[in-house]
């Protein structure tokens, strides 16, 4: 119709406009804040605090609960998503999460090891995934699968 903006191609990025001084990050398609990489805590929480909605209240949660679960959580973000591994650099990371529109996604890299299998199946036949909707978060098996999760090689990316 004349007058209204196109319509933006599936999969391309959305801009968030950035406070003065730039201190809002970009979120990409599905919602997913552009971190830059780095590595320990504050990136991290620089990410969560960006996720949007319900889905940044969420990720603090999770944060805390494999802090919790296992002290001295190696921490980092990658590719736009935060990973976790066991202290021992040389152990590699046992999980990471990535915002979607709907949902967050946690990667278990060792997740076919799990028990119960996390409901997601992948390509790669070591990964199981975990995908979390708003209300819909189990704790209790949340942090059974960190704590199995983290006892496993971890994938060195």
């Amino acid at each position: 119709m004349a007058g209204e903006a196109p319509k933006k191609p599936k999969g391309t990025a959305k801009v968030v406009a950035a406070k003065p001084g730039g201190a809002e990050p970009m979120l990409l398609s599905g919602g997913n804040p552009q971190i830059a990489k780095g590595y320990g805590d504050a990136p991290v929480q620089a990410y969560i605090a960006a996720m949007p909605g319900w889905k940044s209240d969420v990720g603090r949660r999770l944060d805390a609960l494999i802090a919790r679960t296992i002290p001295g959580v190696r921490k980092a973000v990658k590719w736009n998503s935060p990973f976790y591994g066991v202290a021992d650099e040389g152990q590699g990371w046992f999980l990471s999460l990535h915002v979607f529109t709907n949902y967050i996604k946690v990667t278990f890299f060792r997740g076919a090891s799990l028990q119960p299998l996390p409901a997601g199946q992948s390509k790669h036949k070591d990964v199981r995934y975990l995908d979390i909707h708003e209300g819909q978060l189990d704790e209790a098996q949340f942090v059974d699968w960190v704590k199995q999760a983290s006892q496993l090689p971890g994938e060195r990316l």
